[in-house]
């Protein structure tokens, strides 16, 4: 089987694409970490399920557990999670079929985001972190 040459830079793409892929998450959830009150109020806008603890749990996977991601720490259960969560947000924030117009266009292409992402993080728990992570440091390679 041709491989394209990935075989010799596997472990760099898989540190790559670890960040890459929480890449969005980090930046949203330092947002959030950073800006508690106005996250609150956010959750209570679009209708999130108990808002203050809604915040805590989006702090928590966006910003936490996207680190640990990144790093390459307990990646393959980290990367199911993730993918729970992300498809939760999807159908909680990006709930398109509700919606008309613009409003129903630009959370169509959220929730299509959304669902790409959940791809990238079964990818993730089937090739692991590979050899630059914590896993490997620690043998969970």
């Amino acid at each position: 089987m041709n491989t394209f040459g990935s075989d010799k830079i596997k472990d760099e793409v898989i540190m790559t694409a670890r960040f890459l892929l929480v890449l969005l998450f980090l930046i949203f959830g330092l947002d959030k970490l950073t800006n508690y009150s106005g996250t609150v109020a956010y959750m209570q806008q679009v209708g999130a399920p108990m808002p203050t603890i809604s915040t805590l749990v989006a702090i928590f996977m966006e910003f936490f557990v996207s680190w640990a991601i990144a790093l390459g720490a307990f990646t393959r259960p980290l990367a199911v999670l993730l993918a729970v969560y992300t498809l939760g947000t999807a159908l909680i924030g990006h709930h398109y079929w509700t919606m008309t117009g613009m409003d129903r266009f630009e959370a169509e292409i959220n929730f299509y985001k959304n669902i790409s992402i959940i791809g990238g993080c079964f990818l993730l728990y089937v090739t692991g972190a590979g050899k630059y992570s914590l896993d490997a440091k620690f043998g969970l390679y």
